[in-house]
């Protein structure tokens, strides 16, 4: 009978070559309009000149890749889970769009209508406008991308204007992370009960259990309205993450999960 703790160090051996050999993705920067563009290409973009890869626009740029410009010097750190996930074959390659914020105006841009009370808001089908019309049109004038293979995500209030406009375009799926379904009256919920289109983008939900009794709530609401819609098991993950507050550092630990779920492997 094999030696069980040689064994194990043999097992443990594998698995840390396993994870030290993971090949890294590369990032580039261009800037776009008055945006900073931030761009993940997979491992291994340049060695199959013909593939073709589906793209994740992500909301609130700054925050996912550089920790020294991320909200409190702590970044999503998406280049390595996206690297974990494609390297570990748990998700297919992808291209990553991180677009920035703007600024002030990002309240403005990330939410769909005019809130009477905060007396703020409702650009979000301009910032669509020049999400689609212009940041998109260039990537896939750039990288090879497949231009129908197209993906949003984001939190807070990023994850706001994601949901409102996966529900507007069409696109494949979007990541929606601790969502703000507060914004004016819980607009974003009227708008998937009068969704009418028969298409069914993935949607990736999720939520911390730090985050508030009401953001729970609302969370959840979100969910059970996007089933009552024909959401399903294939195209709705929800998760609760218990201990979680919201915080760029709680959405990144989760981040390959929803990489894992939009993008499965091959």
């Amino acid at each position: 009978m094999p030696d069980l703790s040689r064994t194990l160090r043999t097992a443990f051996t594998r698995v840390l070559n396993r994870r030290t050999a993971v090949r890294r993705g590369q990032l580039g920067v261009t800037v776009i309009g008055d945006r900073q563009i931030t761009i993940y290409l997979p491992p291994g973009y340049n060695d199959r000149g013909e593939r073709r890869y589906p793209v994740l626009y992500m909301q609130d740029g700054q925050n996912l890749f550089d920790d020294a410009r991320a909200f409190a010097g702590r970044s999503w750190r998406l280049r390595e889970a996206a690297d974990e996930a494609i390297g570990l074959r748990t998700a297919s390659p992808m291209i990553i769009v991180g677009v920035d914020h703007a600024g002030n105006d990002r309240v403005q841009e990330y939410t769909p209508t005019y809130d009477e009370v905060r007396k703020v808001g409702g650009k979000a089908d301009e910032y669509g406008v020049f999400l689609f019309d212009k940041v998109k049109r260039a990537i896939d004038d750039t990288y090879l991308t497949h231009p129908d293979d197209t993906f949003l995500g984001g939190s807070s209030l990023g994850a706001l204007v994601s949901m409102h406009l996966a529900l507007k375009y069409p696109v494949r799926g979007a990541i929606v992370m601790s969502p703000s379904v507060w914004w004016d009256d819980r607009e974003i919920v009227k708008e998937v009960d009068d969704y009418v289109d028969s298409r069914r983008p993935r949607i990736w939900l999720d939520i911390g259990g730090r985050e508030g009794r009401e953001a729970l709530d609302n969370a959840r609401l979100l969910r059970d309205h996007l089933r009552a819609k024909g959401w399903n098991e294939s195209t709705l993950r929800y998760y609760e993450d218990r201990r979680a507050e919201h915080t760029e550092r709680a959405w990144g630990e989760r981040v390959r999960k929803a990489l894992e779920f939009l993008f499965p492997p091959e």
